[in-house]
């Protein structure tokens, strides 16, 4: 590193030391205050986290629900198929009197 980068360095350092000891003098609260409304924002935002998850459980339990709606009503439909294909077969042999391979 040469010494420009490293003279660069230390003034970063220092600006960044000025910053927090004229931030810590200027703050528009105390230490406390400053504590307590962090710790009421974070209050906030469990809750606010808590209330999208719970949205969001409820809406992914619709779409199971729905799908297993889906997915029975297709089932009642294939069973409707396949009987009525089974009662046409049945239909056919027993017209001729001898089982035919269809």
């Amino acid at each position: 590193m040469s010494d420009r980068d490293g003279n660069s360095f230390v003034w970063f350092l220092a600006g960044l030391g000025i910053g927090a000891v004229v931030g810590v003098l200027y703050a528009p609260r105390s230490g406390s205050e400053t504590r307590e409304v962090l710790r009421a924002r974070a209050e906030e935002g469990r809750d606010y986290v808590k209330s999208r998850a719970r949205e969001a459980r409820e809406q992914a339990a619709g779409w199971v629900d729905r799908g297993r709606d889906v997915v029975n009503q297709q089932k009642e439909q294939f069973r409707a198929a396949y009987e009525a294909g089974r009662q046409a077969y049945h239909e056919t042999t027993t017209e001729t009197g001898a089982p035919k391979n269809l």
